[in-house]
């Protein structure tokens, strides 16, 4: 299955699984939106990007950049020469080839993004403060109000919780409200162009021709991420073109307009597609024993939640956490942090995005929408986030000190944080497995 990879899930390409997001990788597109109370006026406010492009510090340097942006430009439209042929023998029409390549540039800000967006990590916790602020919270009970209807069609047709739909909706375009700006042909056409991963976004571009020839809309109207996700939802050309579904049965899946009913019901569809058990939670915050043995805190360990409770795992109120069907522990924050019993409906979220941050967004928004508490447990604060530098750093000297990750990509994957909780085992630490400074420094010393 083709995962949607949102732009939230472009952008989380590069995040750390559990403790940290990256920078630009916004929890309602098209960036992140700071966290803020509820007030008589719950529309999310717009922000300008967290990160402006740097100025040129000299002369010289200035020149040089108006240089290489003016090679690029003409490498750019001679790439375009030669994709064109490509694209027409995979069955794309000469008229809508060039009335969707009309005007379109090389765009070297989609570049800086993609290059960028590794560099700035937030805390889960910062950013749970902003995919479920109160503000966000609010304008989602109003989202589901003003779409009741729609969206209890929209769970009995496809089985899919109204809850997790409203939230996706929250964090990928602030419930419509931010749905990209770019033009999606110039911005893949730009990610196609560079070499890092062409063969990817020439075939997310290729499919976004195969949708405008389709009639589902048109060059000007489709709009989107830097990274080419579109709509209400954010679905990336392949997946649009597999998992979205014309609702309205007007002959077009428009995900683009204002009506979000086809965006709403092609994340059902997606959802569905993907495995999701109706009535069953994404996961449940858990108080764990001051005895816990953390090593027992692994994806891959999972029990029913009547058999974690004969270990201490409790509710946060203290009642036993019903047996939903078989769970793993996931500590985002380590052991001073939150604590969840997740279910099979967290898989299903990864598939939208695999940022385990993005997933406890995902959930923990749909909940506060349906009158859910805010997370109970207090955060390590004083931590902060370790950057893209130090995570390689950390999964080299790990691989030294024989606690290999694998790879040393700056990825906090299950891998690596596998390896930290051996180390911290070995080292007499609490091994939850969290890569935090306190572990670098450890291993430093």
């Amino acid at each position: 299955m083709q995962r949607i990879a949102s732009l939230a899930a472009i952008a989380v390409a590069a995040v750390t699984a559990g403790a940290t997001l990256a920078q630009g990788t916004a929890p309602a597109a098209p960036g992140a939106r700071p966290p803020g109370p509820a007030t008589e006026n719950t529309r999310l406010p717009p922000q300008a990007s967290p990160r402006p492009e740097q100025r040129p510090e000299t002369l010289a340097s200035a020149e040089k950049a108006v240089a290489e942006r003016d090679a690029s430009a003409a490498d750019f439209r001679r790439w375009v020469e030669d994709f064109r042929p490509r694209a027409l023998a995979q069955g794309i029409d000469a008229r809508i080839f060039d009335r969707a390549f009309e005007g379109v540039s090389y765009d070297p800000a989609v570049i800086r993004r993609d290059r960028s967006q590794n560099e700035f990590t937030k805390t889960v916790w910062v950013y749970l403060d902003s995919a479920v602020s109160d503000a966000r919270v609010a304008a989602g009970r109003e989202a589901h109000e003003e779409n009741r209807a729609l969206l209890d069609e929209i769970e009995a047709r496809y089985d899919v919780d109204k809850r997790v739909l409203l939230a996706i909706w929250g964090l990928e375009s602030a419930y419509g409200t931010f749905r990209g700006s770019e033009r999606v042909i110039r911005s893949l056409a730009t990610l196609a162009y560079d070499t890092r991963r062409a063969d990817f976004f020439e075939g997310q571009l290729l499919d976004a021709l195969h949708i405008l020839q389709n009639g589902h809309t048109t060059p000007a109207q489709m709009r989107g991420s830097w990274a080419g996700a579109m709509g209400h939802t954010q679905f990336m050309p392949s997946s649009f073109r597999e998992l979205a579904v014309d609702w309205d049965g007007d002959g077009k899946r428009d995900i683009w307009s204002d009506d979000p009913a086809d965006a709403l019901a092609s994340a059902a569809n997606y959802l569905q597609e993907n495995g999701w058990q109706h009535g069953l939670p994404w996961g449940v915050e858990v108080t764990l024993p001051e005895d816990f043995d953390y090593t027992l805190a692994a994806r891959e360990i999972t029990k029913m939640p009547s058999d974690w409770a004969g270990l201490g795992v409790t509710a946060t109120d203290g009642s036993p956490v019903p047996d939903h069907g078989p769970a793993s522990v996931l500590l985002p924050g380590g052991h001073r942090g939150a604590a969840f019993l997740i279910f099979d409906n967290f898989e299903v979220i990864e598939s939208y995005n695999t940022a385990d941050a993005y997933v406890i967004g995902v959930g923990h928004l749909g909940d506060r929408i349906m009158g859910g508490p805010p997370v109970q447990h207090d955060w390590p604060r004083e931590d902060r986030a370790l950057t893209l530098e130090e995570r390689l750093e950390l999964q080299r000297r790990l691989r030294e000190a024989g606690f290999d990750p694998e790879k040393i990509d700056g990825r906090i994957g299950p891998l690596t944080i596998n390896a930290v909780r051996d180390y911290q085992q070995s080292e007499g630490m609490v091994p939850d497995g969290y890569p935090s400074l306190q572990v670098l420094e450890a291993l430093r010393s």
